[in-house]
């Protein structure tokens, strides 16, 4: 076997099957010609792919190997790791997609010729996008920054009518003549008269010689000026070309964007502990907090571009929610994560005609790159030390005692004040300031004990005073990891000088909305990722910040000279209780009415008494035997919540809520495509693929989409519990630790399956107990054969049986929520005792 081979495990053989990791194992122990073992661990061994893939073909288990499923192996037991396989991947895919006739050219040849060519036309598209990779230079032909930074230092208004400006990026640097940034113009302070063509904004004037300011600092070090993604060499090319024709193969059918982000999140999936991310949704919102409301606080004429930095960038998914044309500015500590974060960036940009970043005839992009992604310690080694930007967008590290606090006590950046050794994330949020132009807005995650920890209160203070922070948002519990935390937002304004400042601050606090979307689907209250409406939190949030208005229990714009006390608290929920449940008097009388009304469905909904009968000893058959001669279909769970569409979870079926969102339009087990038609797998975070049979042509990762009349079991706890899927719950995925029976309906009743599934001691029997947690293995459920008439009887009596037990449950809902708005009301004085 060649030394490079690609590997899989037992995991990856699963999914390349459509099977479970058990039934590999069986393979294993039953097939004497499986293949053996290459590397890996005992408990972990990994196998030759082109074995496998001959082994499950001889055995017919396998027809074709899907392409993505192919790219993805290739990628995972890539000899230099996946992260460098990524990289390059993502530097072909950007070949592909900006200079494809190239790309033709350089596949025709042998993998020897083409990994001695293909460093040339790489740095070429990395260079255009991304900008030369080259520590220091003189500034090539094309060669200018972004827009974003003022030619002068802070002291002076860049932005002030007939200032000298430029339009790029400028880096000053007394120590180091002729030395440049990559994507920066530098301006040599001992070569007077020294310009650059371009350099000028539109009506400003050209200046002299360039002053190197005394209090612009020296460039920091462990900068690495040079951009993240390195130009690879044909050595570390060669092991990755079967890779790269792979992935072009597969750019073809959905895109090379499409692509790297499908195995860019297969990445993440396997290495869940490594990264933190931010969930899509919270992206899209921080990047909307930050867009100026119409007709105020854009970019002047001359700068058409809004300037967006990420000073902790992770995998970069705030600034792939920036919408609209922008110079996105980029910094992440670690290397690997800044190279697959430029990548990401570059071939998420548009690439439209026109567009900053649009090629010219030859393939080639006239325009300057508005792209920079750098690598270094933020706070210690900012890569951006002179760059004024409209926008600032961050989810920085929380609770990092080794940020610098011994190293930068004095830094320029700390105007509000210098941070506690506790208080990173304050000084994360005096960065974000100093990048800002005036009048700039800056979004940041914050954790909410950054509002209220006494050892930041002077620095707090300080912002409410000058007007630097405008709102502060409590979102619900779920938003992000770490997900048990009800995170916050900041928005932050660089004050302007000579305006007054803000005399008030907005405090929003959401967690309310997610109770209440929890009480209307029949859950604890609370919320979740699970059951995070998005659409509710996003519109709430947006409408309070945009309006600056009270909304009861949602937002309250607060004076500042109120919260000005010993404790400079800000945390929303001290200045916005949440509403009593029910409301005032007139909504507690309406929950009243609503608990009475259930009450007396309940009555009648009350089971007859039982009449006893001589035990029946019945034909029986287990739901094994019934899915082997066809009048039932078995399939496992594998959808995570906050993917495309709502996901039905386990929590749903233990408490009888419905799964929020909007329905998958596919048929089940067939995957879900984009509005272009371009298939959009489902992330799999435990890397795990189903242990249950698909649908006929569904890939594994493909979720199985419920239809009216399935049943649904949980696989944990032991307990007794079985959903009948109706017309509320079709179109949602089936979520992970649930099994469904699909049944024939010429065979089996589904409410006559459900019933009899819900027998304690049918379950008992059908449970592996050989750990704390119970274990439901829905094959072993025992049924009685029984004509299909005589199922629906029994099916009529678990359908009334099935409508009491959820009359009692709304029933204990609703007056749960009147004893508590009954307790309110009275303690605050909005009810009266009669």
């Amino acid at each position: 076997m060649p030394e490079n081979a690609t590997e899989v495990t037992a995991a990856g053989i699963a999914r390349l099957a459509g099977v479970g990791r058990a039934a590999v194992s069986n393979w294993r122990r039953r097939h004497a010609d499986f293949p053996q073992p290459v590397g890996g661990t005992a408990a972990s061994p990994s196998f030759a792919l082109a074995d496998v893939e001959q082994w499950l073909r001889d055995q017919g288990k396998l027809a074709e190997v899907p392409l993505r499923e192919r790219v993805w192996q290739e990628v995972a037991g890539h000899p230099a790791g996946a992260a460098q396989a990524l990289v390059h991947t993502g530097c072909a895919l950007l070949l592909v997609r900006d200079r494809p006739t190239a790309w033709r050219e350089l596949t025709a040849a042998s993998d020897e010729r083409m990994a001695d060519t293909l460093p040339h036309a790489v740095d070429h598209v990395l260079t255009a996008r991304l900008g030369p990779d080259s520590p220091s230079g003189t500034p090539g032909p094309g060669r200018a920054t972004p827009p974003g930074t003022s030619r002068t230092p802070r002291t002076a208004d860049s932005t002030a009518p007939g200032s000298t400006t430029t339009p790029e990026s400028t880096t000053f640097d007394a120590t180091t003549p002729g030395s440049t940034t990559p994507g920066s113009t530098t301006y040599d302070a001992t070569a007077p008269g020294s310009t650059t063509p371009g350099s000028t904004a539109p009506g400003s004037t050209a200046p002299g010689p360039a002053a190197v300011h005394p209090a612009s600092p020296p460039v920091a070090p462990g900068v690495h000026r040079a951009r993240a993604v390195r130009t690879p060499t044909a050595q570390a090319l060669l092991p990755s070309v079967p890779l790269l024709r792979a992935a072009a193969q597969l750019a073809a059918g959905i895109g090379a964007g499409q692509t790297f982000e499908f195995l860019l999140g297969r990445h993440l999936d396997a290495n869940p502990r490594q990264f933190t991310l931010t969930p899509p949704h919270l992206a899209e919102l921080m990047a909307d907090l930050a867009e100026p409301p119409k007709g105020a606080g854009r970019p002047a004429p001359d700068r058409p571009l809004r300037s967006v930095l990420d000073p902790a960038a992770g995998t970069g998914a705030l600034l792939r929610a920036v919408t609209g044309p922008a110079a996105l500015y980029a910094q992440e500590a670690d290397a690997g994560l800044a190279a697959l974060t430029a990548l990401r960036l570059a071939l998420g940009a548009d690439g439209a005609p026109g567009s900053p970043l649009s090629p010219g005839a030859d393939g080639t992009h006239s325009s300057p790159p508005s792209l920079a992604v750098r690598t270094g310690d933020t706070l210690r080694a900012d890569a951006f030390a002179r760059l004024a930007t409209d926008t600032v967008l961050c989810h920085p590290p929380f609770n990092d005692r080794n940020w610098g606090h011994d190293e930068l006590a004095y830094d320029p950046r700390w105007e509000y004040g210098f941070p506690a050794r506790v208080e990173s994330e304050l000084a994360w949020v005096q960065h974000a300031l100093a990048r800002l132009r005036d009048g700039g807005t800056a979004v940041l995650l914050m954790p909410p004990a950054a509002a209220s920890r006494r050892s930041g209160r002077r620095i707090r203070a300080d912002l409410l005073r000058r007007g630097a922070l405008r709102a502060v948002i409590a979102l619900p519990a779920g938003a992000a990891p770490p997900y048990g935390v009800p995170l916050h937002l900041w928005v932050l304004r660089r004050p302007t000088p000579g305006v007054r400042p803000g005399p008030d601050l907005l405090l929003a606090d959401t967690a309310g909305l997610a109770a209440s979307a929890g009480e209307a689907g029949g859950k604890a209250a609370g919320g979740g990722r699970d059951r995070l409406d998005w659409p509710v939190v996003r519109a709430a949030v947006l409408d309070a910040w945009r309006d600056r208005a009270d909304l009861p229990g949602v937002s309250r714009v607060v004076p500042v000279v109120e919260l000005l006390d010993d404790d400079v608290d800000l945390a929303p929920a001290r200045y916005l209780p949440r509403p009593t449940p029910g409301g005032d008097a007139r909504g507690l009388g309406e929950v009243r009415e609503r608990l009475a009304e259930t009450l007396r469905l309940t009555t009648r909904l009350t089971p007859p008494p039982a009449t006893p009968a001589v035990p029946a000893h019945r034909p029986r058959t287990t739901v094994g035997e019934l899915a082997r001669g066809g009048a039932l279909s078995l399939y496992t769970g594998n959808a995570a919540p906050g993917g495309q569409g709502p996901v039905l979870t386990e929590h749903d079926v233990l408490t009888g809520a419905d799964p929020a969102g909007t329905p998958f339009t596919g048929p089940a087990g067939t995957s879900l495509t984009d509005p272009a038609g371009s298939p959009l797998p489902l992330p799999d975070p435990a890397g795990t693929p189903p242990t249950g049979p698909e649908a006929p042509g569904a890939a594994p990762d493909d979720p199985v989409v419920l239809e009216p009349g399935d049943v649904v079991v949980p696989v944990l706890g032991g307990g007794t519990v079985v959903r009948v899927v109706g017309e509320r719950e079709a179109g949602a995925a089936l979520g992970r630790n649930l099994q469904l029976l699909r049944p024939d309906p010429a065979a089996l009743d589904p409410w006559f399956l459900a019933g009899f599934l819900r027998g304690t001691a049918n379950n008992r029997q059908a449970s592996s107990y050989a750990s704390t947690a119970a274990r439901l293995d829905a094959r072993r459920l025992h049924l009685p054969r029984m004509p299909l008439d005589e199922q629906r009887r029994y099916g009529e009596r678990f359908r009334e049986l099935a409508a009491f037990e959820e009359a009692l449950r709304t029933a204990e809902r609703l007056g749960g929520v009147l004893v508590q708005g009954m307790y309110d009301g009275l303690t605050d004085g909005t009810v009266t005792p009669a």
